[in-house]
């Protein structure tokens, strides 16, 4: 389970947020561009660091201001793909997906048979050997997605995730993405505008407006269910 208690001081507004996201749960982080969304990420993540409150996750604090904890990114245990897919161009699909594995002194074995099986998942087998450099936007993304599903994170944080796929590409990621939750038990955080796409994969919205909660359900109880946000 995540649990996030987080309280910043942004240019325009105070951030102030709490929720929690339990095993096998996706909760999609909604709201306006500007509305708090990226520092909510970025603070769990430990690219930023709150002014004050706590990140918790699977029962271990990743960050706590009263007792000055704050956990390096790359002992958080997570998987993080941005809007943008931040690929190593320079090197090849299959060794880009098994970065964090082999980060993580993972066995060869394991390292080979979690990488074909993310290549197929993501429909990419025949791209194993390419360059990741010479993708498309949507390969890219799928590359990103991969590779952090790979490592089996403890949770799962997607920003925009589908907006460089086709529609077709779209649904195979969504199952991919849901699948891994469930079988892993694992929290997930999908940021997005897209209230069509909330009502296919989310099971709980968190809207974010100024840094605040102005709603939390189910995506098919939320005001304006069919409409699409500002981006």
């Amino acid at each position: 389970m995540l649990e996030a208690d987080l309280h910043k001081q942004l240019r325009d507004f105070p951030l102030n947020v709490h929720f929690l996201v339990k095993p096998g749960e996706i909760l999609v982080l909604m709201g306006e561009n500007g509305s708090g969304k990226s520092t909510v990420l970025n603070s769990i993540a430990g690219l930023l660091s709150p002014d004050t409150g706590s990140i918790r996750l699977e029962g271990t604090l990743l960050f706590n201001s009263e007792n000055a904890t704050d956990m390096p990114v790359e002992d958080r245990n997570i998987g993080y793909v941005l809007q943008n897919p931040a690929v190593f161009p320079h090197i090849t699909v299959r060794e880009n997906i098994a970065y964090g594995l082999k980060a993580r002194y993972k066995p060869k074995d394991l390292v080979h048979s979690r990488v074909n099986h993310w290549l197929r998942v993501m429909d990419i087998e025949g791209l194993g050997g390419v360059k990741a450099g010479n993708l498309s936007g949507g390969q890219k993304q799928k590359v990103a997605l991969a590779r952090a599903l790979a490592i089996e994170p403890g949770l799962l944080m997607l920003d925009e995730p589908f907006t460089a796929l086709d529609t077709e590409s779209i649904q195979s990621v969504q199952e991919a993405v849901r699948t891994c939750v469930s079988d892993l038990q694992i929290p997930c955080i999908l940021v997005m505008h897209s209230v069509a796409d909330a009502l296919v994969i989310g099971d709980r919205v968190y809207l974010l407006n100024r840094g605040v909660n102005r709603w939390e359900g189910r995506p098919s109880d939320m005001p304006g269910a069919g409409m699409q946000l500002s981006t």
